[in-house]
């Protein structure tokens, strides 16, 4: 099921905290890189930070609209 970009990003605002894991998580959900590679480079981390933000914040799919 798409969701609009508004609609992820108001769901990540809402219920992540942490200012990185929420614009790690707003690239892979919204931007749909083809590797985390990507996604670390963009976000200036690295790859294991990446993984670890996936793992924190896997709770938000059931959230989202």
């Amino acid at each position: 099921m798409e969701h609009s970009k508004a609609e992820i990003l108001e769901v990540l605002d809402q219920y992540i905290y942490n200012r990185k894991d929420r614009e790690i998580m707003a690239i892979i959900l919204t931007d749909r890189p083809s590797s985390l590679e990507e996604v670390a480079e963009e976000c200036s981390v690295s790859l294991s930070t990446v993984r670890r933000a996936m793992d924190r914040c896997s709770f938000i799919h059931k959230y989202l609209p």
